[in-house]
């Protein structure tokens, strides 16, 4: 978990240089030139590796799997011509060393990207030459001797250096670090932006130019004006006069979620196809642009905050979507606050970014999970630098400290244990990384002692052959887990409650079993150390693009609206977007978008069926047709005359009133609605 993105990115050197040596936190007491160079030389040898497979699936020269590589990048943060310029600069040389049966190690030491100091042992993924390796190493450095391109390695160029980045890289830097939005006009810690710790991160906000607009606080004179809480409700209802975040939110306890976690909370995750040239297509990097800009984490699918819901027909939810489901009213109210590397020691670098006012605030659940770091560091040495019990609690006191100070009372503050993480080697170790799975030659042993001689380990503790060392790191967690527990059942506080929750990671293996799955499967095949929560946490989702919506019951209804309905791209729209307002989602003709939730209202129903799904402008306020027709339609209301008369050609009243009937237990309200709504219509079809 500590510094480890930058291992398994695409290319440290290659493709964004300028994230691989900023948008992680360096070991604290080693120095960052070492482990920049430890996970240059990984990013070297993944990419040689992927280069020779991609050669060898397709049948191509090493020149044409380049170029299929780079073709295969997306435009987007200039990956795609980055790649074509590294192809410039040194696809040259390891051309000639792959022609040469050189593999990845030798063609990384070779070029300098890998390493051997005097006196450290040699670093390789791959067994070693059947020849010396000073002999090999002797022959490969033959064969580019030539080259000018070992000068430029040599420099250890960095593409912040150049001027005209030292400042963007530099505020990126800083956002990172102290986990705050890149983007955020008004300070107020909530951003218009996704990434860059956006609202991926924390809710959107709904104003960024008023910083006492955010999600999460009181509504101010409940929101007769202005949603100033940016959950989407506000305004008066004109039958009663009473606002309607009064109306609906007074009294229903809403409160948000916050996760101060490490690498596992903000739900690390690098995608196999990413290093697999069997899988590897034009397809399989569409989301790599976002995964970088979020730090290789997925918070917006995370156990705790993930608001985007699952379309791979999972019913679970993350924490906050079960709070949302229960009430609308917590509508954006998450916060990840979570870092790759994060643990009790530099908690206090970042929390600082975390945002509750105790004053004008809801109340929240507040999850404390520093699962790993505490215990796992990539030092050769590492028990030493594991934290101490007393080091530990005097950590986790300081940050309840300060949560007391923050918090609004009422709110409830949640320890989660360490993980007992034997399972790791127990599981994985004979089996073939990704990596190795063409040519049957790299199992995680040999990805964990290269990692380990590296220093660049996620956690040398657990990821080792020594059974001893696995042990002890286990004894520790166990010691700062009860750490926890005392804490819990002793300390008292002013503003929140505390509780304390195991890790019960082996009960999730027993019960993954029972459904017939392999403990190996539950765990990030391609780092072989996160939990596989895609697998282990049932209510993870996958990814999909910002331009489609990520939410199953969608998939539901265009399933049957395609499957069913005989009707034109414009009927759908019309009928899918009036489906969307139904729902609790807001009237737009640009299309559904998952995030924007908003409160179940029959208002809000009629309002969109009045303009075709919100394609055109309301032409009346008034919840009665003033310009509905003539004799009965003055009696009815305005939006039946919607229905009707914009109701495309070749739109079957009888076939959508027959799936309104048939639609699932957990689309009953949306059901009875649309058969009141089009049972209605069809009666005013056959008295016309």
């Amino acid at each position: 978990m500590q510094s480890h993105w930058k291992i398994f990115m695409v290319v440290p050197l290659f493709f964004l240089p300028l994230l691989q040596s900023s948008a992680s936190p360096p070991y604290e007491d080693q120095s960052r030139l070492s482990h920049s160079n430890g996970h240059t030389c990984v990013g070297c040898v993944l990419v040689v590796s992927v280069i020779e497979q991609l050669a060898q699936v397709h049948n191509s020269t090493v020149q044409g799997a380049m170029e299929r590589l780079c073709s295969y990048l997306p435009e987007k943060l200039f990956l795609k011509t980055t790649c074509y310029l590294i192809i410039d600069k040194f696809g040259s040389d390891i051309i000639k060393l792959l022609s040469a049966d050189m593999n990845a190690d030798v063609v990384c030491h070779t070029l300098e990207f890998c390493k051997q100091n005097i006196g450290q042992p040699l670093c390789h993924l791959y067994p070693l030459p059947k020849e010396a390796w000073e002999f090999t190493l002797g022959k490969a450095r033959q064969i580019v001797k030539t080259s000018p391109i070992l000068k430029y390695s040599r420099s250890g160029s960095d593409i912040c250096s150049l001027p005209f980045l030292a400042k963007v890289c530099q505020k990126i830097k800083l956002a990172i670090e102290q986990s705050v939005p890149f983007k955020d006009v008004d300070s107020d810690k909530y951003s218009i932006f996704p990434t860059l710790r956006g609202y991926h991160w924390r809710g959107r906000d709904c104003n960024d130019s008023d910083e006492s607009v955010y999600p999460g606080r009181r509504p101010d004179s409940w929101d007769v004006h202005q949603d100033s809480n940016c959950n989407g409700i506000w305004g008066v209802d004109p039958k009663d006069g009473v606002p309607y975040e009064k109306k609906f939110c007074e009294g229903s306890q809403p409160r948000g979620i916050i996760l101060l976690g490490d690498s596992a909370g903000a739900h690390f995750h690098i995608s196999p196809e990413w290093i697999t040239a069997s899988q590897m297509s034009l397809n399989s990097f569409i989301s790599l642009p976002t995964a970088l800009t979020d730090e290789l984490d997925w918070p917006q699918l995370s156990g705790a905050t993930g608001f985007l819901a699952s379309t791979a027909g999972i019913k679970e939810k993350s924490i906050y979507l079960r709070l949302w489901k229960r009430n609308h009213c917590n509508h954006r109210d998450y916060q990840n606050i979570s870092r790759n590397g994060a643990s009790s020691r530099n908690l206090k670098t970042f929390i600082e970014s975390l945002s509750r006012n105790k004053m004008l605030d809801h109340p929240a659940i507040v999850i404390y999970a520093m699962i790993g770091n505490d215990v796992c560091n990539g030092k050769r040495d590492t028990v030493p630098a594991m934290t101490t019990p007393e080091k530990f609690y005097s950590n986790v006191m300081q940050t309840l400290k300060y949560l007391n100070s923050h918090l609004p009372n009422g709110s409830h503050v949640i320890f989660y244990g360490l993980p007992d993480g034997t399972f790791l080697w127990d599981n994985l170790h004979d089996r073939y990384h990704p990596l190795g799975q063409l040519n049957k030659d790299v199992t995680y042993a040999q990805l964990y002692s290269f990692l380990n001689c590296l220093q660049v380990s996620p956690c040398h503790g657990w990821m080792s052959s020594n059974k001893t060392l696995r042990t002890l790191t286990s004894e520790r967690a166990e010691q700062l887990s009860n750490t926890l527990k005392k804490i819990a059942a002793k300390e008292k506080f002013t503003n929140f409650n505390l509780f304390y929750m195991e890790f019960a990671f082996h009960e999730i293996i027993q019960e993954w079993q029972k459904r017939g799955g392999q403990p190996w499967q539950l765990i990030e095949p391609v780092d072989g150390f996160h939990p596989n929560e895609r697998k282990s946490v049932p209510f993870k989702g996958i990814l999909m693009t910002s331009q489609t919506l990520h939410n199953q019951e969608w998939t539901q209804l265009m399933s049957w609206i395609k499957g069913n309905l005989t009707c034109n791209d414009r009927t759908r729209e019309w009928l899918c977007s009036c489906w969307q307002i139904a729902y609790g989602r807001r009237c737009s003709s640009s299309g559904p978008k998952s995030w924007e939730r908003r409160i179940h209202s029959t208002l809000r129903l009629k309002r969109c069926l009045e303009t075709k799904g919100g394609t055109e402008h309301r032409r009346s306020t008034r919840p009665w047709g003033a310009h509905g027709g003539r004799g009965l339609g003055k009696l009815i209301p305005q939006t039946l005359w919607g229905l009707l008369r914009h109701r495309p050609k070749g739109l079957s009243l009888s076939s959508i009133f027959a799936k309104c009937l048939s639609l699932s237990e957990e689309h009953i309200w949306i059901g009875v609605q649309c058969c009141v709504l089009l049972g209605s219509a069809t009666l005013l079809l056959f008295l016309k």
